[in-house]
This record gives structure tokens, sequence and C-alpha cells, in this order.
């Protein structure tokens, strides 16, 4: 059926396609008033080497330098941001950051939604995302200070020498929380969405039973014409 055919069906349906119109508003507004208001903090780290580089200088007796392993890479500060990424992204992590379940998350990315290009710079972007202001600000903060001590727990692992390991500071300080809006409008957009199929739905349907009804009801013709006579003659 066309465009014009099914406006022609909602107008001779209106008192079914009115009422489910006014039920699929009604629920936008039920689901947009129901889904909570989300609040994220973001925040930016920046992996910066040692001023003498990656290499500690020979001592006598020890002739052979000593190098920092996560700097013996090209880009290699890109290396040590692409590894904190991804180990801050794991399962085992997310659980034990207290976030698995529940409305407080955390998301530790470059920058972009790419997995596959990790490497793209010494920068890490930490956000974090709750019910609340204070709530967004206190997993960023957990998320910050568990990152810098998982660089350090690498550095440590790898036998790196103290004097070159990599730092971390924050770029960009957790900013203000602000609400996000997103979930609660797709909820509503959603529901109304559903709400409009249901009408159009409701009015075919009516639609089609009035149509079967004006089918069995006789028309003229001699069938027609048959039972009013008989009907007459009952009544005479």
């Amino acid at each position: 059926m066309d465009f014009w055919g099914t406006i022609l069906v909602l107008l001779r349906r209106w008192f079914v396609a009115l009422p489910a119109f006014a039920v699929a508003v009604g629920g936008a507004f039920y689901a947009y008033s129901t889904v909570p208001t989300t609040y994220t903090t973001s925040a930016v780290l920046v992996l910066t080497a040692p001023t003498s580089g990656g290499v500690l200088p020979p001592h006598p007796d020890q002739p052979i330098p000593r190098v920092n392993p996560l700097l013996n890479f090209d880009h290699g500060l890109s290396v040590a941001a692409s590894m904190l990424i991804s180990a801050m992204s794991t399962p085992d992590m997310v659980a034990d950051m207290g976030t698995a379940e529940g409305d407080t998350k955390y998301a530790v990315t470059n920058g972009t939604n790419n997995l596959e290009s990790l490497a793209t710079g010494p920068l890490v972007f930490v956000e974090g995302e709750s019910l609340t202001p204070e709530a967004a600000t206190a997993i960023t903060l957990k998320v910050l200070d568990r990152t810098k001590r998982e660089l350090d727990k690498r550095q440590r692992q790898v036998q790196a020498p103290k004097e070159t390991y990599i730092t971390m500071s924050e770029a960009v300080p957790p900013t203000t929380p602000v609400p996000q809006q997103g979930r609660k409008l797709r909820s509503a957009a959603a529901a109304l969405g559903l709400g409009l199929i249901a009408a159009l739905c409701a009015s075919f349907a009516a639609e089609s039973v009035s149509g079967r009804l004006r089918r069995r009801r006789p028309g003229p013709g001699p069938a027609g014409e048959a039972r009013e006579l008989v009907t007459a003659r009952k009544g005479a």
C-alpha cells in the first residue's frame, strides 16, 4: 500500500489510530522520565620518557648499558600506552575495579573507538560514568591511580632501571561532570517508534475486520431481494 493509501486508512480508522498514538506518546514520556540521567567526566594521561633517555650510562664494572625494555622500541611510549589501555580494559580489570555490574562504568582508550590502532601516541584517555557527578569523578580518579600503578608494575616486571622509568602525568585533569541525555532520548525514541508501529497495525487490523464484515452483508441482487421478500411475507 502506498503512502496516501496508508493516510486514508488512518483517517478512516482515526478512532483506533488516535488512542494508539496517545498511548505511544505516553509510553515515550514514561521511558524518558524513568531512565536515569548519567554523568560523565574525562581525563587524559600523557606518558613521558626521562630526560636522560631510556638507557642507563654504563658503569666501570658494567660495560654493557642497561636499557628500559619499554623504551627499546620504535615509538616506545605509544607501545607502553597501548599496553596500559589493553590492561585496563580487560574483564578481569573491570571486575577488580568494581564496575562489572551496576551503573558506574569507565573506559580507557586512545581517544577513538578503533581497537586496531591502539598505539597512536603516548596519550591515555580515561572516562568515567555514573548516576551522580560525585561517583563519576570518583571512578575516574580511581582509574587514573590504578593506571599509574599498572605502569610501574610492568616496568618492575621487565626489571627496567629505576632511572629509566616512564613517568605518567595528567595532561588534562578530570573535567567537571556533565549530564548525558543520550540514553534517555534513545529509550524515548524506541518507545515512540514501537507505539507508532502498534498504531498502524491496529488501524490496518480494524480496516481488515471492517472489510470482512462488509463482504458478509447481503447486498442488492437476487439473493438480497429473495431475503427481503421472505422477510416481508413473514411480517404479513
